[in-house]
């Protein structure tokens, strides 16, 4: 992938009247330099810089300095380079494919750049580019794409547009999906994606990359909606809520549907509010899959036990004030019996914790911390729509919290956050 932008053709020095004819633009290709003789002279700060590239690409390097920086240096005690320590002489250019000239002595720049032009030796100068024959365009690299911008004689315009085109690829804003068609004898691609708090600038640059290149997305209700909207018409969206598979469970009609979808060779995007893993079923649906024989990738994602309080300026641990906090599944009552969580010990600790799903049950929630020993007056934040342009905080106490979420009318998804946390950055009483 090569851009490229055709320098100024008003060009000083031109007669009166007349308008000096634009410069050819440079001829983009890629060359393939493995196993081939590469000669690079001076061993300086450019050296450093374009010596990577050239080892990656498999070149046969010989460096020609006197000296060299220690990373240079390095690259030819490990190995990597042939160092001939010493300045550059007539013939040194013989054989060589290609050159990059990058010494501190002009007079030598100058005969080795003869030397290249006489042996049809494409040459590269870092202290005179226009007597060079090539020019090294701004690289970067994303997921097997190469990407080489020129813009003639503006490197900085060079680099930015590169960084702009990698970006876009890295986290899937640029969307470069691969086009050969998949069939059931490909393998199944199955990526559990972690979607964040809901704000789509909160998912992982790798989540992005990934539904940018997915066949299919299953998506849950509390993943970052507005993602959807940017993938290509091709893409097949599924709600997770409103599986057409049969009289199942929810739950096992998103695995079927994420076996199914594989199993045609596609690459499925299973994109989970939050983390995968809390409080998500994340790890029920890689069960599912290595049950199958499809492997699976696992995206991390922000969980909102973290960010939402931090979006709502509420720290989860804060020196002097809380060394802990846990977080805690509210779906099921504390009277329950399907519950797994000890309340009672819960209540003991002087820490802070973190409610999921627990907005229909908070007031039950309250009273069995405040009859286990919690202080009624301990301060609970319920933060709604956590990240979101419609995000909301209300402020309680353990003792009011059940009225006031009915009062205020909160609606899930909400994070509740109980601990003397909340009292540290708590709004101003309105009126």
């Amino acid at each position: 992938m090569t851009a490229h932008a055709a320098g100024d053709p008003h060009q000083a020095g031109a007669t009166q009247g007349q308008e000096t004819p634009p410069e050819p633009p440079a001829y983009p290709v890629g060359l393939r330099l493995s196993g081939r003789r590469t000669i690079v002279l001076g061993g300086g700060q450019v050296a450093q810089r374009r010596l990577p590239a050239l080892i990656a690409a498999g070149a046969d390097i010989t460096l020609i300095s006197p000296s060299a920086t220690p990373s240079v240096e390095a690259m030819a005690e490990s190995g990597e380079i042939t160092w001939q320590q010493r300045p550059y002489q007539k013939g040194d250019l013989a054989d060589a494919w290609y050159v990059l000239i990058s010494s501190s002595d002009p007079t030598a720049n100058t005969t080795a750049s003869a030397e290249a032009e006489r042996n049809r030796i494409w040459c590269v100068r870092s202290d005179d580019a226009e007597a060079a024959t090539a020019w090294t365009p701004a690289t970067g690299r994303s997921d097997g794409v190469t990407v080489a911008v020129l813009t003639g004689h503006d490197p900085r315009r060079s680099a930015a547009v590169r960084d702009a085109i990698v970006e876009g690829l890295r986290d899937g804003s640029l969307a470069a999906p691969h086009h050969r068609p998949r069939t059931a004898a490909d393998a199944p691609r199955v990526h559990l994606v972690g979607g964040g708090p809901g704000d789509p600038d909160l998912i992982t640059v790798r989540g992005r990359r990934l539904l940018a290149e997915a066949d299919v997305v299953i998506a849950d209700r509390l993943g970052p909606r507005d993602l959807l909207d940017e993938l290509p018409p091709h893409v097949e969206v599924i709600d997770a809520a409103k599986i057409p598979y049969g009289r199942f469970m929810a739950q096992e009609a998103i695995n079927q549907a994420l076996i199914d979808h594989a199993k045609q060779g596609k690459t499925v995007v299973r994109l989970k509010g939050g983390d995968p893993f809390v409080f998500g079923r994340g790890m029920e649906e890689a069960q599912a899959l290595a049950a199958e024989g499809i492997p699976c990738t696992i995206v991390p994602g922000i969980s909102s036990t973290i960010s939402v309080p931090g979006a709502a300026g509420i720290p989860v641990t804060h020196r002097g004030v809380a060394h802990e906090f846990t977080v805690v599944s509210g779906h099921v009552a504390p009277d329950d019996p399907r519950s797994l969580v000890d309340w009672q010990s819960l209540a003991k600790l002087r820490g802070t914790l973190v409610l999921l799903m627990a907005v229909e049950r908070i007031g039950s929630i309250a009273e069995a911390l405040v009859t286990y020993g919690r202080s009624p007056e301990t301060p609970v934040a319920i933060i709604q729509e956590g990240t979101m342009a419609t995000q909301r905080r209300v402020d309680a106490t353990l003792a009011t919290v059940g009225a006031k979420a009915k009062s205020e009318n909160v609606r899930p998804p909400a994070v509740i956050v109980i601990g003397d946390v909340v009292s540290l950055n708590r709004p101003a009483p309105q009126g």
